[in-house]
């Protein structure tokens, strides 16, 4: 199995796991938070096609990060609008990293147990697969805790930011996203998302720690 091979079949079960995690715990969040909008317009749901976007599609197949269609909200139905945005925002990457914590510890299982004792190529791809899906959750999630808008991250640095200047910047939302756009396909944004994400899953790969021993003890 080439590695153009595994890399794309990679990103394709992003897209259709990863994402509508993502976008589906948006909505979970803010429903629990007062606000059922998304939930009532059929957003609190783990079916791919009620989120994906076209150019966040493409972008993940392309990039390795990207984004679904927004989840709308309606922060006046929160007990506290700023808070409930944040908190709402930050359960979509939170998903992720969960996600990545989860497939990191089958993953560290797996390895331990299978490929130790020798395998096929094919089963030597599928954790090669694994082990990148591992990574996109991470990196999806570390791209959307920037904080610029519309990233989930710009949501969060609402809390600290006086509310006149956060919507001085929102109203540039547009020409910074293409500016994310260019720094992205150009590669300049590789080597800080590449960094942020290796200190991510170094903590995940701490945590999940307690595999390993459990692995050398069968």
């Amino acid at each position: 199995m080439s590695s153009f091979i595994i890399g794309l079949f990679t990103k394709v079960i992003v897209l259709f796991t990863a994402l509508p995690v993502h976008e589906a715990a948006h909505a979970w969040a803010s429903d629990k938070l007062g606000d059922p909008t998304a939930k009532n317009m059929g957003r609190l749901t783990l079916n791919p096609f009620a989120h994906l976007d076209l150019m966040g599609s493409l972008c993940i197949l392309v990039a390795g990060v990207g984004w679904a269609k927004p989840v709308p909200i309606n922060p006046y139905r929160y007990k506290n609008p700023r808070v409930g945005t944040a908190l709402s925002a930050l359960a979509g990457p939170a998903s992720n990293i969960l996600l990545a914590y989860i497939f990191m510890i089958f993953y560290k299982l797996g390895a331990g147990l299978f490929l130790s004792y020798g395998s096929s190529q094919a089963v030597w791809g599928i954790f090669a697969i694994l082990q990148m899906v591992i990574l996109l959750n991470i990196s999806l999630a570390v791209f959307n805790l920037l904080p610029i808008p519309p990233l989930d991250g710009s949501k969060i640095l609402q809390l600290v930011l006086p509310q006149q200047t956060y919507y001085r910047i929102m109203q540039y939302e547009r020409y910074i996203m293409l500016a994310v756009f260019f720094l992205l396909f150009t590669g300049i944004l590789s080597t800080p998302l590449s960094f942020l994400s290796r200190l991510l899953y170094g903590g995940l790969d701490f945590l999940t720690g307690y595999v390993d021993i459990l692995v050398r003890l069968l």
